[in-house]
């Protein structure tokens, strides 16, 4: 064991690590390893202490998320080489893992798993029973139906990991102090912080905080709520076992999903580890009152066997040899939750050069790949690939504890549960979040929860299956999907909006600014445009729509998952460039109502003195007006590509805006609609979709997005010299537009496409998302494939839950926005619908 050194050693850091568990070691490891000078890692006791030191250790390629599957791969390939490269022993073993499915919906499961695992380079296979059995032959075949195999799986030492980590750390130039404790933050008005410790004060260029079950008490002391809580994860060690000792080669790592628990070997014996349901599992709910204990470290909570015992015995019918099996060992330790088990990493919106990386549920396989993109970001200012699911700023003020609570007790229980497309989880809902319209909608349809709001994805008919019914096929909202679509189609329909996230921008400088944001020109006054901010490599950071509604005066309007995570980089922009304006954010305040189809105008008009004619208020214009004597401004735009209008206007105004709307639009049929017929709409018209069609991972050239994009604006925007050599190297791939031959199942985004060449058949792209159109009666998306395979006409693959279907790239879009077909109308063409 090495010794510590309980001194500061300077007062001025770079960057200041707090917390030393394997995640902040691993950074102050790459962050040193990529020559950035001056970082100190303050650890209040000693290494591992925390959650790190009684981990499982637990290592495997497999996640669903697409990204994060990067993360992973990238800790298991550093675990393979930091011995070698360290000195220190790490204690790794790679049996491999093998998820067993027991029952045909998780057979589903891993199939669904698999496409989405083809276009990346880890090994995942799905392999017979037979097979299973081969490779554990200890397991009682009764149940198992087949098995999603990673032969690179396996599981590392915690201590001996982070030791290793920080060794590289010292070798390259970091410094690691404990014990160390952190008692005060205090951030100087020029961004930079004082960290003051019992040893004195380090002054920082930035702060992370990597604190584990510690984070929220760092988080309190600069005024910030994480919504973090401790979960009792309890594993069980057995004594030898005569036929485990007999085996020539390590048993792969088992995860028996039904029986929610993960099984390996330990020596000669087995250790388990059981994830308890939603009502059995235990949260430590008095650190998130009063804080972790002063003087817990390397403490394990009293084990509780009972809890668990349920899973034993299906451990024990599963695996039959641990029937005989003595247990010598149970831990019970703390592990971090966030409310979506997830972590949380990045810089933290409202507060400067503070970044953090806690909430890890999964800490030893996600701290190698945390570390690589973590440091990346920090040395170049932009993240490596995109990863939003793991953004801090997911979450806001409406992450309460009681909401934490009540998720982290889900997430937990949940563990092991099918994975569904288009899932949701209904604990902790509804938040403070809910729109004007909630209560009187919540009844009619089924929600979806959006950055802590709910939000209509369809709604109920008399005869209609009602409620959430969660599918790998068609299910239950199919048909109610066509029928909202066709409402859309053919005569007007309402959705509620209010979840958008909802700036104002203004001050001197506001044009400046946002000349400098965007990659489009700024709209005129009275006018609204779609704007990219892009990073300084010209990937697409962010997609809002931009509109002046006075001079110098702007609302800026993105996603309702992309609120804080767009609000910070403008923020951050605003700083770095000393630009004097105010950004005021509005999206609690503010309710939306989008109303579209051929009958909006007509249903409007009827509630207004303005004149609301194609002459008089064009596409793309935007101004305040009243309806029914309720002030809103109102933008004709629609995400549905057909005429319609948004209105902005106080939330408290929404159900008396919504009453007048649906009461004037009874002669023309009036109906709601959600965001699922809003999606197929929208695919239809061939609009994009940022987190699907661009993000982080892609440039605004390959997603089809030149329009938007103004090369020759004399400001020199973010990301415009990147794109320039990015057009002048010429596109590797581009994002096509294809239709399936599928039965009842259609393209969600993220499958696996192939394509048949002359040698052989190969995965050439993912599709980005897709849906059913209910115009053209057969399955639609979008996808990335090579430059050579883009041409319209090309025959493609789509795999769907282990089947490959026929897909032809076709011209977009497969209906012309209503815009398009009004100019084509006015030149006497005939426009497709």
């Amino acid at each position: 064991k090495e010794a510590s050194s309980p001194s500061l050693g300077k007062d001025r850091a770079d960057t200041v690590i707090i917390g030393g568990g394997c995640v902040g070691v691993s950074l102050a490891y790459h962050l040193a390893k990529a020559g950035l000078k001056d970082v100190v890692l303050l650890e209040k006791s000693e290494l591992t202490a925390g959650s790190t030191w009684h981990a499982a250790g637990l290592t495997t390629y497999f996640h669903p998320g697409i990204n994060l599957k990067k993360i992973h791969a990238y800790s298991i390939k550093l675990y393979e080489k930091l011995e070698e490269e360290t000195g220190q022993p790490v204690g790794f073993h790679q049996p491999g893992s093998i998820r067993i499915a027991s029952t045909p919906t998780r057979v589903d499961e891993f199939k669904y798993q698999m496409t989405r695992a083809g276009w990346h380079p880890t090994e995942q296979y799905l392999i017979t029973p037979e097979k299973v059995q081969e490779l554990f032959p200890l397991l009682n075949m009764d149940k198992v139906l087949a098995g999603l195999y990673n032969p690179g799986d396996g599981h590392i030492d915690p201590y001996s990991l982070t030791m290793a980590l920080a060794a590289g750390a010292r070798k390259y130039g970091a410094q690691l102090n404990y014990p160390v404790q952190v008692t005060n933050l205090s951030s100087r008005s020029d961004g930079t912080w004082e960290v003051e410790t019992p040893l004195g004060i380090i002054q920082a260029k930035r702060i992370v905080n990597t604190a584990g079950f510690w984070a929220r008490d760092i988080g309190k002391m600069i005024g910030l709520q994480h919504p973090l809580i401790p979960v009792h994860h309890q594993y069980v060690v057995t004594s030898s076992i005569p036929e485990v000792k007999a085996l020539k080669t390590e048993l792969p790592v088992i995860r028996d999903l039904e029986g929610s628990y993960y099984l390996r070997q330990e020596r000669d014996g087995l250790l388990f580890g059981p994830y308890e349901s939603e009502e059995k599992m235990k949260l430590q709910e008095s650190w998130v009152t009063n804080g972790v204990p002063p003087g817990f470290g390397k403490e394990l909570f009293e084990s509780d066997l009972d809890r668990i015992m349920e899973h034993i015995e299906a451990a024990m019918e599963m695996v039959p040899v641990l029937r005989k099996a003595d247990i010598v060992n149970t831990i019970a330790g703390p592990i971090t939750y966030s409310p979506d088990i997830l972590p949380m990493v990045g810089p933290h919106q409202g507060v400067r050069n503070y970044w953090v990386a806690i909430g890890f549920g999964y800490g030893i396989i996600h701290a190698g790949g945390m570390g690589k993109y973590l440091s990346d970001w920090i040395l170049e200012g932009e993240p490596p690939f995109d990863l939003i699911e793991v953004d801090p700023n997911r979450y806001g003020k409406w992450t309460t504890t009681e909401y934490t609570a009540a998720k982290a007790r889900e997430s937990y229980g949940f563990n092991n549960i099918v994975g569904y497309p288009k899932e949701e989880r209904f604990a902790g809902r509804p938040t403070e979040r809910t729109s004007g319209l909630y209560d009187l909608l919540k009844s009619k349809c089924s929600m979806g929860f959006h950055a802590g709001w709910e939000q209509p994805h369809w709604f109920y008919k008399p005869g209609d299956e009602t409620g959430y019914k969660p599918s790998f096929r068609r299910t239950n909202w199919f048909d109610p999907v066509g029928r909202e679509y066709k409402q859309v189609m053919e005569k007007v329909g309402v959705i509620d909006l209010s979840p958008f996230g909802k700036f104002k921008v203004k001050g001197t400088d506001s044009v400046k600014l946002l000349d400098h944001l965007f990659a489009n020109v700024v709209p005129k006054v009275g006018s609204t445009n779609i704007s990219h901010m892009l990073t300084p490599r010209g990937k697409v950071y962010a997609e809002l729509t931009v509109s002046q509604l006075y001079p110098g005066e702007f609302m800026l309007v993105t996603g309702s998952g992309s609120e804080l995570h767009d609000l910070r980089w403008i923020e951050d922009k605003i700083t770095r460039g000393g630009y004097k304006v105010e950004i005021e954010n509005m999206t609690d305040e503010m309710g939306v109502l989008s109303v579209a189809g051929p009958y909006a105008r007509q249903v409007l008009q009827k509630l207004t003195n303005e004149d609301l004619s194609d002459a008089s208020f064009k596409f793309l214009q935007c101004r305040h007006l009243k309806l029914s004597n309720i002030a809103v401004t109102a933008i004709r735009i629609s995400y549905t590509g057909e005429l319609g209008w948004e209105l902005y206007h106080r939330k408290e105004d929404s159900v008396p805006l919504y009453s007048a709307i649906m009461e004037a639009g009874q002669k023309e049929g009036i109906d709601n609609f959600g965001t699922y017929a809003l999606n197929a709409l929208r695919l239809e018209k061939g609009f994009r979709a940022w987190g699907a069609e661009m993000n982080c991972d892609t440039n605004p050239l390959e997603a089809g997005l030149e329009y938007f994009v103004k090369l020759n604006k004399a400001a020199a925007f973010t990301g415009k010299q990147a794109l320039k050599q990015i057009k002048e190297k010429g596109l590797k791939r581009r994002l096509v537009y294809l239709t399936l031959e599928t039965d009842n199942v259609d393209p969600e985004g993220n499958e696996s496409v192939w394509h048949h060449g002359k040698a052989r058949t190969t995965i050439v792209g993912n599709t980005t998302s897709g849906c059913f159109s209910y115009g053209a009666q057969r399955s639609l998306a979008f996808a990335y494939v090579p430059m050579e395979l883009s041409k319209v006409g090309q025959k493609l693959e789509v795999e769907l839950l282990g089947k490959n279907y026929p897909a032809t790239i076709i011209q977009e879009p497969l209906v012309l926005t209503e815009p398009t077909r009004m100019r084509l109308q006015r030149k006497g063409e005939s426009p497709k619908i």
